[in-house]
């Protein structure tokens, strides 16, 4: 038989080691296999809220407040002074007034301690002017006689309600003590020598308002009349020269 011969390719020994072929695209490791492909990465999407907080306001409430009250202030305000307004032209008050009519002197001479005592007793008439206004007279008012800005004596008026346009007469007993008499008893009887004696006679009145039904605060009523007497002899019919009064009210 005729001998078969295989052919064997020559081998190059300086050509480079043959690379196995993998599948097209797959990544080749450095061993020069193909790479194991690589499982997918998980993506997890977070949700972030974003909180679109308001820059906290810097005493914007406090303003507000403010506002408030000084609105309310201002309007009460005006409430209370339109109705006074309303009050005034419809009832027009008008202050009490006061005349003197007759002044007596019970006593009028020093003491063993030299100071000055006094008794007198006054008629004076209180008058209401007003058409709808009645005046309740309250306790703590008082009566009192001044010569020179020394106190003579004093009193108090009684307590009573004056109506509407009404004259009331009220005689009111005086006393007083005044320390350091003899030089204040020794002016009064170089004046009386002239005949004509300054005095002056001051009132301070509580009194309440009565509106109809309503009775209001409390406030004071003050006069101050200015005598003009011929004499200040105990006992002796004293004749009034000249008067003048004069009136306010205080709160």
């Amino acid at each position: 038989m005729a001998n078969h011969q295989r052919i064997h390719p020559a081998v190059d020994v300086e050509a480079p080691p043959t690379i196995p072929l993998g599948s097209r695209g797959s990544p080749l490791s450095e061993k020069g296999s193909p790479a194991r492909p690589r499982a997918p990465i998980q993506v997890h999407t977070i949700p972030i809220t974003v909180s679109h907080a308001k820059p906290p306001k810097n005493g914007t409430g406090c303003c507000k407040c403010i506002c408030w009250t000084i609105s309310l202030l201002v309007l009460l305000l005006v409430i209370v002074g339109a109705t006074a307004v309303i009050l005034y032209f419809v009832f027009q008050p008008k202050l009490p007034t006061y005349s003197i009519d007759n002044l007596n002197i019970s006593r009028l001479g020093l003491n063993i301690d030299m100071s000055l005592y006094a008794e007198f007793d006054v008629k004076i008439t209180a008058y209401n002017p007003n058409k709808k206004i009645g005046i309740y007279y309250e306790r703590g008012s008082q009566l009192s006689v001044w010569y020179t800005n020394k106190k003579l004596c004093d009193g108090s008026l009684p307590k009573f309600y004056q109506g509407h346009q009404n004259k009331t007469v009220l005689h009111v007993p005086l006393t007083g003590q005044t320390q350091y008499g003899s030089t204040l008893m020794t002016a009064l009887q170089q004046q009386q020598q002239t005949g004509q004696i300054p005095l002056d006679l001051k009132v301070d009145a509580p009194v309440s308002i009565k509106l109809g039904k309503l009775k209001l605060k409390k406030v004071r009523v003050l006069a101050e009349c200015l005598l003009v007497v011929d004499s200040l002899s105990a006992n002796n019919v004293i004749s009034i020269k000249a008067s003048n009064c004069r009136y306010r009210m205080r709160l």
